[in-house]
């Protein structure tokens, strides 16, 4: 009687770990020690060369003039951002809205102040009264109740301030119109069907979504804003650059001065450019961009991409 053996079980191959070798970018820091030698050239270059006249820049950094002109800078572009912004989604409302006449108003306005160059918005807002010498209220067509002298109703900062909000609600029309039509119109049908009304809607589901969209482009804006006022030299209004070349146009110390302004544009720049960064990240919570936004510069710049392998 014959027994079936079992065939002889081979043994265990221990299997040999896979090496993972990461891709190393070599060109990521060849040019890397590219931009930084190139840096330094031009650092070198601007610390040493005389002709700037750096102690004199120290000396008018916190002059009094230029503080004041400061000042008025920073006026101008938080209350012309604040007309800019409510205009922005005042006009945004009725380019939504179905009724012809009012999207076809926003749309004419939206068209007419980006379509015209700033500085002659501010031009016309200056010299207004050539036009129409005296402003008042009253029946269209009847008597006036009160009246005003339109050179006294709009000074220097009333031109300039109407100037910048009144263009920049024009391009934050279009920044919170994207925004809003960035939301999903079903969630608009579902408020409908639960009886919210337009406003109400708008108000609790569809700007806070929006928000998202809407605030990267709106901290570029202010930044924008913020350089833009310089342009109020047309009219004389006195703000940085005015106070700079006032400066420079009795002691000559061109160069200086304007090194001067730029360094205040530039640590002003970077406070709100710092602003902007800590509440992107707060509506970018639960989103693909926190993770994005949490990884250090290091680790995007020189990332080796760990999951290749070779």
């Amino acid at each position: 009687m014959s027994s079936s053996e079992a065939p002889p079980t081979e043994a265990p191959i221990d299997a040999e770990p896979i090496k993972a070798v990461p891709v190393r970018h070599y060109g990521r820091w060849v040019a890397g020690v590219v931009i930084l030698f190139l840096a330094f050239i031009v650092i070198r270059s601007v610390i040493t060369n005389n002709a700037l006249q750096w102690p004199v820049v120290g000396d008018y950094l916190f002059d009094a003039r230029v503080l004041r002109g400061l000042q008025n800078t920073l006026i101008l572009t938080v209350i012309a951002m604040l007309i800019g912004i409510v205009g922005g989604i005042l006009l945004a409302v009725m380019r939504l809205s179905p009724n012809p006449l009012t999207s076809g108003a926003a749309a004419i306005y939206i068209w007419l102040f980006r379509g015209t160059p700033l500085i002659t918005q501010l031009v016309i807002w200056n010299f207004l009264a050539l036009a129409y010498p005296r402003l008042g209220l009253g029946i269209p067509f009847g008597p006036e109740f009160v009246s005003w002298d339109t050179n006294q109703l709009i000074t220097q900062f009333t031109a300039s301030l109407l100037g910048l909000g009144l263009n920049e609600a024009a391009y934050m029309a279009e920044i919170v119109r994207g925004g809003i039509q960035s939301v999903d119109s079903g969630q608009l049908e579902a408020a409908s069907a639960l009886g919210m009304s337009r406003t109400k809607t708008l108000r609790r589901i569809i700007l806070p979504q929006a928000m998202r969209v809407i605030i990267p482009p709106t901290g570029n804006e202010t930044i924008s804003m913020l350089k833009t006022t310089s342009l109020v030299v047309a009219i004389g209004y006195y703000e940085l650059m005015v106070a700079v070349q006032t400066i420079y146009a009795q002691n000559y110390k061109t160069v200086p001065l304007l090194i001067t302004a730029a360094a205040w544009y530039l640590f002003m720049t970077s406070v709100l450019t710092l602003v902007q960064i800590q509440i992107e990240k707060r509506f970018a919570r639960g989103t693909s961009r926190d993770v994005v936004q949490r990884q250090g510069w290091a680790s995007r710049m020189f990332s080796r991409g760990g999951g290749n392998v070779t």
